[in-house]
């Protein structure tokens, strides 16, 4: 992997949240010896505005740029202290797609949870929802309190009552597969526990439109069963390291945003197929990374060798 292939993407807009997602990124690469890549990306709307007193007027590309350059600058100086090597952009273009291109040759790529207000927030745009669908690495995001709190304290985390290492959640799927893998090396290198959970809804809530009845008892002993299996195999690639598999009661989301809570790390696929039975987990990544509490991190399908022998566990 070369040097820029191993860096870490970190999109800035001034707001708390990027700042936090900043902070928490800076430490990511020192942790993992790479390259800390500040992104900031802004478009300037293509209309003039008019008052009665001096006519048309329009947004100045050069002096919105200055203003961009030096914010880049200030986030700069905010991780200077860090000891990390510290690269950083500037781009007038949609943010969205400039950091959805740089993923292609990130290791990771970090954001806060969404951007700022005002007009500064216009320009440079809430990337957090459209990002992690399309990036070809994993995104991080780190929620707005996470962040104030990794932006005041070097030790933050540590006054949490953590209970848990890293949580990732499963459904039996190609993508959750990939997640479970990536969630796995990040346990390992981290030295602390692996938590699989899949969360299966109550029968009342959500299998009332089934058209016959159904042996939910049954039905949960093979998801529990295909949850094992992906257990198994996630511990013969893993022989060290402790790995726990969970059958939860609830929904998915609120599972993974209340694990997010007291985990270092809560992980999911992009999105599910739905996985177990087509009704489990399907597609939480847009959930979680709205409600989560603590760092959450979106995985892609990614190719490994590791993915040819998963269980076949779609019941």
């Amino acid at each position: 992997m070369s040097a820029r292939e191993s860096e870490i993407v970190v999109g800035v807009d001034g707001s708390e949240q990027s700042l936090g997602a900043l902070h928490w990124a800076a430490r990511e690469a020192r942790r993992r010896d790479a390259p800390l890549h500040v992104v900031a990306a802004y478009t300037v709307p293509m209309v003039g505005g008019s008052t009665f007193d001096v006519g048309y007027a329009a947004f100045d590309d050069a002096a919105v740029n200055r203003a961009v350059q030096e914010l880049v600058a200030d986030a700069r100086r905010r991780v200077a202290e860090l000891d990390v090597e510290v690269l950083s952009t500037v781009e007038a273009g949609d943010p969205s797609g400039v950091l959805v291109e740089l993923s292609r040759h990130a290791q990771l790529l970090v954001l806060g949870s969404s951007g700022r207000g005002g007009f500064l927030g216009r320009l440079l745009g809430s990337v957090s929802t459209a990002v992690p669908a399309h990036a070809h690495c994993p995104v991080g995001i780190i929620p707005l309190q996470w962040g104030i709190d990794y932006r005041v304290s070097e030790n933050v985390g540590r006054h949490r009552a953590f209970v848990d290492g890293v949580t990732v959640g499963s459904d039996g799927s190609a993508h959750a597969s990939s997640a479970m893998l990536w969630a796995a090396d990040e346990a390992e290198q981290l030295g602390v526990p692996l938590h699989v959970v899949c969360a299966a809804p109550s029968e009342t809530a959500s299998y009332a439109w089934l058209p016959s009845p159904v042996d939910f008892d049954d039905l949960r002993g093979e998801v529990r069963a295909a949850l094992e299996a992906c257990v198994a195999w996630l511990r013969g690639h893993f022989p060290g390291l402790e790995i726990t598999g969970e059958l939860v009661d609830g929904a998915p989301i609120d599972t993974l945003v209340a694990r997010s809570a007291q985990n270092q790390l809560v992980v999911t696929g992009t999105r599910g197929r739905g996985g177990f039975a087509g009704m489990l987990l399907g597609s939480t990544s847009q959930g979680v990374l709205h409600s989560c509490t603590g760092p959450a991190m979106i995985v892609p399908r990614f190719e490994d060798p590791r993915l040819g022998d998963r269980p076949d566990v779609a019941v």
